[in-house]
């Protein structure tokens, strides 16, 4: 089983900047993909980036492309989520997931087999 912990979550000003973590506590998920999703009350939790560990490849959903930018650190099974010019609508609970495999096309909550508890992330006009 994976379990997987983030961090970073806060509360800032429209036009700040957070940056989110995620920790696996498996030694090793093999080529995997990590991915971050958020959920605002009343929505549908929607995907907003991946990660393919193999090579590094990044997906974006267009709502936070060019202002998010998520990494990884394969040695440490760590993911980030660089969240810059953020604005209230980005007001959500922010998930980490992963799953053993590749990433192509994957951007629905049933792709991912492992998930976090979630972040709380506030932006105030």
């Amino acid at each position: 089983q994976v379990r997987l912990v983030e961090s970073g979550g806060g509360s800032v000003q429209a036009g700040g900047s957070l940056r989110l973590s995620c920790a696996a506590s498996t030694v090793s998920l093999g080529n995997n993909c990590r991915a971050w999703f958020r959920q605002a009350p009343g929505n549908e939790r929607e995907w907003v980036a991946r990660i393919y560990s193999s090579d590094l490849t990044t997906y974006y959903a267009d709502s936070v492309k060019g202002r998010f930018t998520i990494s990884q650190d394969n040695a440490n099974n760590m993911v980030y989520l660089q969240m810059n010019s953020l604005q209230p609508e980005d007001t959500a609970m922010y998930y980490c997931a992963a799953r053993r495999g590749g990433c192509f096309g994957a951007s629905r909550r049933t792709n991912f087999d492992f998930w976090g508890q979630g972040t709380q992330v506030t932006v105030s006009s």
